[in-house]
């Protein structure tokens, strides 16, 4: 073992970035790093050689739970690329916990008029709760809503795993123009994911 503790993931497992990945080969090669990094075996060495397998063993987990799970694989690959998603924004997360007002997102442009909406029945049925009033009609509308944002989680998965193809493709034909648009267009379909993420969560916080 010679990595640099500082090596990025997919170099770790001597893989290319490539967002279609062979799960079953990662999970053996986990595996198997796994036992040559056990504790066990360094017990009797130094403790400067205890120290640097310690440091390769956390940075194994890391990869190997970042590169096997899809989206954080592509939003690992998108920070190699230098993008910081809203999302990830540490700075904004860590600045809206001190300040208590929540992060702000960019509403995707063709959500305007079903987000606006959304916020208006939101709005009456928060009313509504703090009244002790029941507003059956209102709750359908609002879980016909969530099934909608539902349905377009569906379909920003698939035009994900449409980008990922044309990514690896753009890698292995060296046209960077190409990674380029891939990468711009997972950007947005990634945000506009977590942007119906959330939508999804507070219809379900005014439906309890």
């Amino acid at each position: 073992m010679s990595q640099n503790p500082e090596t990025d993931f997919f170099t770790f497992f001597t893989l290319p970035r490539k967002l279609h990945l062979d799960t079953s080969a990662l999970e053996k090669a986990f595996y198997t790093l796994s036992r040559k990094l056990h504790p066990d075996r360094f017990a009797a060495k130094p403790l400067a050689e205890q120290e640097a397998a310690l440091a390769q063993s956390s940075l194994l987990n890391d990869a190997y739970r970042t590169l096997k799970d899809p989206i954080l694989r592509t939003q690992y690959l998108l920070t190699l690329e230098g993008v910081e998603l809203e999302e990830q924004s540490k700075t904004a997360t860590e600045a809206a916990r001190t300040s208590g007002i929540e992060k702000k997102q960019i509403v995707p442009p063709e959500l305007l008029e079903e987000v606006f909406e959304l916020n208006m029945q939101l709005q009456e049925m928060r009313a509504a709760k703090k009244m002790g009033e029941e507003e059956p009609e209102l709750r359908r509308d609002l879980l016909a809503a969530k099934d909608a944002f539902d349905a377009r989680m569906v379909e920003t998965q698939a035009e994900l795993e449409t980008l990922w193809t044309q990514w690896d493709a753009a890698l292995e034909a060296g046209d960077r123009d190409a990674q380029t648009k891939a990468r711009d267009a997972m950007v947005t379909l990634l945000n506009k994911r977590s942007y119906l993420r959330n939508l999804v969560r507070d219809v379900n916080e005014a439906l309890e």
